[in-house]
Parts: C-alpha cells; sequence; structure tokens
C-alpha cells in the first residue's frame, strides 16, 4: 500500500493535459488513427467469438449418375419420366415452404400495418 500513495489521479489527468497542448496537431491526429485502428481490431475479435453461435454449415453432396453411352432411347425416357416425377415431387415441397414464408412475412407486414410502420 506505500507503493500506491504516490499515485495521484488529478496530477496524471494535469499531467496529460499539459503533454496533450503541447504536441502538434498531426501528433494528436496519429495517436487517434493509432488508437482507432487498434480499437477496430479488438472489437473484430470479440465479435468473432460470436460467430461460433450461428449454426453450421452443412455440405451438400450432389451425385452423378454414369450412363453407359449405348443405351437405348426407351432407356432414356424411362428415366427422364421417373426424373420428371423427382423433379415435381421436389418442386411442391420448395413451392410449400415458398408459401409457407411468405405467410409469415406477410403476418409480420400486417403487424406493422396495425402499428402505423
Amino acid at each position: 500500500m506505500s507503493f500506491l500513495r504516490f499515485f495521484n489521479v488529478a496530477a496524471a489527468l494535469r499531467d496529460l493535459g499539459q503533454l496533450l497542448t503541447r504536441r502538434r496537431k498531426y501528433d494528436l491526429l496519429f495517436a487517434g488513427l493509432a488508437v482507432a485502428i487498434t480499437g477496430t481490431v479488438i472489437v473484430g475479435f470479440y465479435l468473432d467469438g460470436f460467430m461460433n453461435m450461428m449454426p453450421p454449415w452443412k455440405r451438400e453432396i450432389i451425385y452423378i449418375e454414369s450412363w453407359p453411352a449405348d443405351r437405348s432411347q426407351a432407356e432414356i425416357l424411362a428415366q427422364q419420366k421417373i426424373d420428371m416425377e423427382k423433379k415435381k415431387i421436389e418442386d411442391a415441397k420448395l413451392e410449400a415452404e415458398r408459401k409457407k414464408r411468405q405467410a409469415e412475412f406477410k403476418k409480420i407486414d400486417d403487424a406493422l400495418n396495425r402499428w402505423g410502420l
């Protein structure tokens, strides 16, 4: 505790004020820029810590079928019919999700309209 008795907050602030008044304008400008850049880096690291809270990215692997070069036209048409049915089912699911999302946004828009926004 005896070491801390030599520190005086008022004297330290007064000394800082005298130091800043004796400096040229460009010295203060560069000091401010140094503090701003350092603060930006520190805030960037702080905000980067919250990136782990985002849901993880999921990989989507798409497999491509390999077909022999000598297959018949009937086989090609049969496979296209099967693929068309799969595409119709996927399109129906996508359209249902789009309608659901659109209904959610409409609900929010209606609420904002009721509030006068």
